[in-house]
């Protein structure tokens, strides 16, 4: 069994039906692609796994660690190690990159002295030591707040990092910080859901396994010579 579980997951927004059954397993320490066109359902999918509430299960079920979190709210997923990383992260005025962190941190039962060297840490791996005092992406850059959404998930250490293109909007050398981010979180032991349009990240990445997302169903699954199929020949030629 992976460390996170989906199953014939039915997902509906604003009853609309969006995911039409959705069957997927992720494996611990390992990075698994997820790919798709526009509108085939994958931001809902991120969504719908971390509890957004606009995101409602109407079947199939959802397991984490071997618990099933399908009812659970997102703050209860997240204390038991599920992490979001936004396409569009938000903006929030008042609240302070560090101390967002911090009691995130706490909530997670990290110690207060362990938090400090790793946020510290963690700054300077993703250049961003300017802008650790900073209110939580105000003012920052496409890039940097893509940097920002890793930092977190660098300190934060997640069982299970769901990530809503990261490559997006983000020149070369963001995108190589961002692959190693995300391939030193597998190195220790999260399992990665990476949804991404393009494989030019997979190309820093150990990918293993790519998962095609169409019109709300699983159309295939791969190694990661599926995306390079992709590349090549587009979506319509891998639908089955």
């Amino acid at each position: 069994m992976g460390i996170l579980e989906v199953r014939d997951l039915v997902v509906t927004v604003e009853g609309k039906k969006i995911l039409k059954g959705i069957s997927l397993s992720l494996e611990k320490g390992k990075i698994h692609a997820l790919m798709g066109p526009n509108g085939s359902g994958k931001s809902t999918l991120a969504f719908a796994l971390a509890g957004h509430p606009d995101y409602l299960i109407e079947e199939g079920r959802i397991f984490l660690n071997s618990e099933d979190i399908t009812k659970l709210p997102p703050h209860e997923r997240a204390r038991r190690g599920l992490f979001l990383g936004f396409q569009y992260p938000p903006e929030v005025e008042g609240v302070r990159l560090r101390e967002f962190l911090r009691l995130a941190a706490a909530n997670c039962h990290e110690p207060f002295c362990e938090f400090q060297k790793l946020y510290l840490e963690s700054l300077a791996y993703f250049r961003m030591d300017e802008l650790g005092e900073r209110e939580l992406n105000v003012g920052f850059s496409g890039g940097e707040k893509k940097r920002s959404e890793l930092l977190q998930m660098r300190v934060l250490r997640p069982k299970v990092a769901l990530l809503d293109e990261p490559d997006s909007g983000v020149d070369v050398d963001g995108l190589r910080l961002i692959a190693a981010g995300i391939e030193e979180a597998a190195r220790l032991g999260t399992a990665v859901l990476l949804i991404t349009h393009y494989p030019r990240i997979l190309e820093h990445l150990p990918i293993s396994k790519v998962f095609v997302l169409d019109d709300g169903h699983i159309v295939r699954e791969g190694g990661p010579e599926l995306a390079w199929e992709i590349e090549r020949s587009g979506y319509e030629a891998v639908r089955g």
